[in-house]
């Protein structure tokens, strides 16, 4: 057989069953890892198998074709190792264990089964309309959800979902003909009338539900399909490939085969992807081209519909616009195109779902500045999974954070949530929401460590650094961390710690560091650490532990490209929560007190301080008790009018911004205001991050695939006669030198401006 023609047919194309294997123990190592040779061979052998699929081509199908050996000349998994009884059973309408993409199962038929690849999933959640119009809580909303605000309890982990089988991936021999198709379809027994199987899914636990797709084939493939995994006749053996068959060592292969594969598809110059999913350009510039039903007029008549999906009326001349938010299903939208029936059968489905994705994410990324349209009209990817994708079109855009809107949000879901209850009184809090649909968060909530991975291997999560941190030295470790470090060297030990700062060269003393790990029953935490000087309140931090060792590595994670929050310029991710309450004025490393501060910093740190908190760092104050909250008292006559005096500055140079909310009977503030409520008048900080390089095409990158650009550290400038420096500056001045440890001199010399730390392009 030779290595490029082989029974696949095709001149050219690897064949995974060739002279030359396309999987090697280095891709074990994930894509990073694999030589630029290998890559290519693999990439040539993927690249035709996309393009000889008739669905798009999943992450996991990919590797499917490749591990098992899918052969391109028309016999597809038909000569391939895998046993068909071992398949899982799944019947139209009924209940199934988790069935991710690229799980091979059979379809129970009242007669001979149907042995099918999974190709598409999707949710089929039955309260999305036939229209494509989808109720807010839906939209991101978790596994097993009853209602707006209403999570899953109990074991009601369940979710209706659809799956779209390949009922041809295993070669003419068990695929039925065109006819029998037609009547299994016409019946609606076994598959429903588009040759698609609803089953409603039960996951065992939270965590399961909320796997991402490689996870959860990763986790199908070493236990429900370990013996095909491991079978000795596929191409390549993953146990040959790591040298074991321990489930660690094989997790560990497995994702990063995974990884691989799906770095390769993503590298392909033929190739576009949709998550996953990858498409051939050539599929989709013939569909652009296309003047039938779901060619280029429909997905472009389809992506302008989803633009101005919430633009108010030009007719409206009279009284302010409410906000308007609209979420639009893809999946029941297409179907409502005149003649699209015949098209959405079959893998048609999942192929013209990701063509009108594709389109609408062009339309964003080309006509958007990060999905705000000149129209005012905000457009977002809120959910990836329910019914093929779900967007969100909100008017008036601009009045939240910028963020990716191609990054699935669930703002849908999270708009309904209540605000958690009071660390004090343990009263629940009503569901007080902002414009942008963002639920209140409580301070007892600010910075929760996130798990992101614990296996036989390492313990790995994710939280954001606080003030407290910075000032005293010291950071919580994970409790399963804490716990087996505790059963193993007692309740204290020197610990080791390796931090590093994506971007930046850190300091000896700062990037090695001998630290304490006292593990008590009320702290399990590493002290005496020596924390790099532009490190912030809110700065997110990774901390990874391998098992059997005493060493904590730290990184962060670089944003694609650096912001300007406030008078502070971030390069990385960070907590907005975090940022809003404890970088507030007057905190710092060295301290957090309001003593010396003026009028203006007193106003600003106590609406960052003790005004309501949103998700995206928007802190909202009862206007009427800033002075008490301010002084703790009922302050003078002439504190009282400074203050106010500040309020009008900060507002009139839109620093702060005034609002209105009400007051319940509880003495509670809320916002927007309630019906029946007495009204109030609200200060509010919202902190806006303005961009440093323009987010969309056209900027240049340097060979590491950072921005080229220049950091450019703070630094002193002299004024034009008659100028001076603002309050803002004269503050970042003395945080400057703060963080210089300069103990006198914090106020600017006459004549003179600070500027403050930035980014420059070259």
């Amino acid at each position: 057989m030779s290595a490029m023609v082989g029974d696949n047919g095709r001149t050219g194309v690897p064949d995974p069953y060739g002279e030359q294997a396309l999987l090697t123990p280095a891709m074990t190592k994930g894509y990073d890892a694999t030589p630029s040779r290998e890559r290519h061979l693999l990439l040539s052998y993927l690249e035709a198998a996309v393009a000889a699929r008739r669905a798009p081509v999943h992450t996991a199908v990919a590797f499917n074709a490749v591990y098992f050996g899918y052969n391109l000349g028309g016999d597809g998994y038909g000569g391939s190792p895998l046993r068909l009884d071992d398949f899982p059973v799944i019947t139209l309408g009924g209940c199934a264990p988790p069935l991710p993409v690229g799980a091979m199962v059979c379809v129970a038929t009242g007669s001979d089964p149907l042995y099918a690849e999974i190709v598409y999933r999707e949710g089929a959640h039955p309260e999305v309309g036939t229209l494509g119009d989808v109720p807010a809580w839906v939209s991101g909303a978790p596994v097993g959800a009853a209602g707006p605000g209403r999570p899953a309890t109990g074991a009601a982990l369940r979710r209706r979902e659809l799956l779209v089988p390949d009922l041809h991936a295993f070669g003419p021999a068990l695929s039925l003909s065109p006819a029998q198709l037609h009547r299994l379809r016409t019946r609606r027994r076994w598959i429903n009338e588009d040759g698609h199987v609803v089953v409603d899914v039960s996951y065992p636990c939270p965590e399961a539900a909320r796997c991402d797709d490689l996870t959860a084939y990763a986790d199908h493939l070493l236990t429900t399909a370990r013996d095909q995994l491991l079978s000795p006749f596929v191409p390549v053996s993953l146990a040959e490939l790591m040298g074991g068959t321990s489930d660690g060592e094989l997790r560990t292969g497995l994702l990063g085969l995974l990884d691989t594969v799906r770095g390769v598809l993503g590298s392909c110059a033929a190739l576009r992807t949709w998550g996953h999913y990858a498409v051939t350009r050539a599929s989709l510039a013939e569909c652009w081209g296309d003047t039938g039903p779901l060619g280029g007029g429909d997905l472009r008549s389809f992506a302008g519909a989803v633009g101005h999906a919430a633009t108010p009326s030009r007719q409206r001349r009279h009284g302010g616009l409410a906000p308007v938010t609209v979420y639009t299903a893809v999946g029941p939208r297409l179907r409502q195109f005149p003649g699209a029936t015949e098209l959405l059968r079959g893998v048609g489905y999942a192929a013209a779902v990701c063509r009108a994705n594709l389109a609408i994410a062009d339309v964003v990324r080309g006509d958007s500045n990060q999905g705000l349209f000149e129209n005012g009209s905000l457009i977002t990817l809120d959910d990836a999974f329910e019914s093929g994708g779900v967007w969100r079109s909100h008017y008036p855009g601009g009045t939240g954070a910028p963020c990716d809107p191609l990054a699935p949000a669930g703002r849908g879901w999270t708009s309904t949530l209540p605000a958690p209850p009071d660390p004090e009184t343990g009263r629940d809090a009503e569901a007080d929401v902002d414009p942008v649909d963002l639920p209140l968060a409580d301070d007892a909530f600010l910075g929760p460590s996130e798990l992101l991975r614990n296996d036989a291997k390492e313990i790995t999560w994710r939280s954001p650094l606080r003030l407290a941190h910075l000032v005293d030295g010291w950071f919580p470790l994970h409790p399963h961390v804490a716990r087996e470090l505790r059963w193993s060297h007692g309740p204290r030990l020197t610990s080791h710690l390796e931090l590093g700062h994506a971007g930046r060269i850190l300091v000896e003393r700062e990037a090695a560091q001998d630290v304490m790990a006292e593990l008590g029953d009320e702290s399990d935490r590493l002290t005496g650490i020596h924390w790099p000087r532009d490190f912030f309140p809110g700065l997110m931090l990774e901390l990874r532990w391998l098992r059997g060792e005493t060493v904590i590595r730290v990184a962060t994670t670089p944003l694609p490209e650096p912001l300007y929050v406030s008078d502070r310029v971030i390069g990385h991710c960070y907590d907005p929560r975090v940022l809003t309450r404890e970088d507030a004025p007057g905190s710092d490393r060295h301290g957090d007190s309001a003593a010396g501060l003026g009028p203006r910093q007193l106003v600003m740190r106590t609406v960052r301080r003790c005004g309501l908190l949103t998700l995206d760092g928007h802190a909202l104050l009862d206007r009427s008790v800033l002075p008490s909250a301010t002084y703790g008292r009922r302050p003078a006559r002439s504190q009282t009018a400074a203050l106010e005096s500040a309020v009008a500055e900060l507002i009139a140079e839109r620093l702060l911004e005034s609002a209105l909310g009400s007051r319940d009977v509880w003495g509670q503030p809320h916002y927007p205001a309630r019906d029946g409520q007495l009204t109030i008048p609200l200060i509010g900080y919202r902190p806006v991050p303005r961009r440093v390089i323009r987010p969309w095409g056209g900027t240049k990158l340097d060979g590491s695939g950072l921005p080229a650009s220049q950091l450019v550290a703070g630094h002193l400038r002299r004024l034009r006669p008659g100028c001076f420096p603002s309050e803002a500056q004269r503050a970042a001045f003395r945080e400057h030198c703060r963080r210089l440890g300069k103990a006198d001199g914090w106020e600017l010399p006459y004549g003179y401006t600070f500027v403050t730390e930035h980014t420059r392009g070259r």
